[in-house]
């Protein structure tokens, strides 16, 4: 079996922690932040939508699918697309990409009671559920922690060298593999393996949650965007 270094602890490096472990290798894991699921894992809008992305990530969401289910993560949520009237083309394209059904405006107000007049097309699909983030990474780390596995926080990586090892915060780490899971950082990550980088670039994600308008219960409303995903919105602990 192979020493193995995972370079960042979100849900790709503690998944690959995981399965690797499980088969008997040594794993350590390697993550610059002070905890694990930092950046993207835990600060996403937390959905699984298996028609969501391009044909690569429609096909790995199938594949990730019935595992997710077999953990008890996900929970029915629905997901409803809206546009306005000059956003046909966009809405259309999506609504097929994603599988979605048309409804009426009708029918997507009996739903969401806030949207406005300016909605002019709206499509539903069911199948979108709400995931619980938090629970998939702590199992994937109790999994990979029960089979040996090694997790570091705050271990930056300042060097990669194939076939020998790392560097991890000045100290020499011995790996025959290295596994790239930084995320928005895995330019980086490749830079440091003399690996030529593919254009990743970390960007700054903003949100803000705010009290359900008009004092409406909306827990059991669905995720809401807008054409192009140029928007979204979802119920969050009741805001």
């Amino acid at each position: 079996m192979s020493r193995i270094a995972i370079v960042g602890a979100g849900v790709a490096g503690l998944s690959a922690a995981a399965a690797l472990s499980e088969d008997g290798h040594e794993v350590l894991v390697f993550e610059g932040e002070d905890q694990i699921g930092y950046h993207a894992s835990g600060r996403s809008a937390a959905m699984f939508e298996e028609n969501y992305g391009n044909a690569t990530v429609r096909a790995l969401n199938r594949a990730t699918g019935p595992g997710l289910r077999r953990m008890g993560v996900l929970t029915t949520r629905g997901i409803l697309m809206v546009a306005q009237a000059g956003e046909q083309e966009r809405f259309q394209q999506d609504q097929t990409d994603m599988g979605m059904e048309p409804i009426s405006v009708e029918a997507a107000r009996s739903r969401v009671p806030i949207l406005s007049d300016k909605v002019a097309y709206a499509a539903f699909h069911n199948a979108a559920m709400d995931l619980d983030t938090d629970a998939v990474l702590q199992s994937f780390l109790l999994q990979a922690r029960q089979n040996g596995a090694r997790i570091e926080t705050a271990a930056r990586v300042d060097a990669v060298r194939p076939g020998i090892g790392l560097n991890v915060a000045g100290a020499e780490v011995a790996a025959e593999i290295v596994v790239n899971a930084a995320g928005a950082w895995a330019d980086e990550i490749a830079c440091l393996s003399g690996v030529t980088p593919i254009g990743l670039q970390p960007y700054r994600r903003s949100m803000a949650r705010f009290p359900a308008p008009g004092g409406h219960d909306v827990r059991s409303w669905p995720m809401l965007f807008g054409a192009g995903e140029s928007w979204y919105a979802k119920p969050d602990a009741g805001s």
